[in-house]
């Protein structure tokens, strides 16, 4: 069976607190000719629609004020995670 288009959607749905949230999406397609790697091609579709969801998220996100705290917590977890690391 010869695969001629494919498509990759990827989506994540962020809590910006007060009982809102936003979800944003990015479904992309590709036509591919049967020489080339369809895997290949699948993660890097894959990895453009994360990076396209990752944009549109940053100003909705930093305006969210839960999420700056969420981050923040992430943000100490992490330093605390290395300095124990550290430590062994």
């Amino acid at each position: 069976m010869d695969i001629k288009t494919i498509s990759v959607s990827y989506q994540r749905k962020f809590n910006l607190g007060d009982y809102e949230s936003v979800e944003i999406g990015c479904a992309l397609w590709g036509q591919i000719d049967p020489e080339e790697d369809e895997n290949g091609c699948i993660q890097y579709l894959f990895e453009k629609a994360k990076e396209s969801v990752k944009q549109a998220a940053i100003p909705l996100i930093s305006k969210s004020v839960h999420q700056m705290n969420k981050a923040k917590i992430y943000k100490k977890t992490d330093a605390l995670n290395e300095d124990e690391l550290d430590s062994f």
